[in-house]
């Protein structure tokens, strides 16, 4: 039987590199709104983030998503991110 692929990202707070299903994405869609991808398949610019609250904070604070999405990342979507962990 042959062995599958895992795909591999990186969150862009901590720098490790994960399995793809351990990881929150993050998307600009193309018309430029900011969603929470929990199928990790809407079309847009995609950033990753590891599932936990700490690294939420440490985005919220270090404004990296905004760097990396190159927009303003609401406030809802960290609390949208907090609420997926509860």
């Amino acid at each position: 039987m042959k062995i599958r692929k895992i795909p591999m990202r990186m969150c862009v707070v901590t720098r490790e590199r994960f399995p793809k299903n351990e990881l929150i994405r993050v998307v600009k869609t193309p018309e430029g709104s900011i969603i929470v991808d929990e199928t990790g398949k809407a079309n847009g610019r995609g950033a990753y983030l590891k599932k936990d609250k700490e690294v939420f904070l440490k985005a919220q604070k270090s404004k990296i998503l905004d760097r990396q999405l190159e927009t303003n990342v609401p406030s809802e979507i960290f609390e949208q991110l907090n609420d997926l962990l509860d």
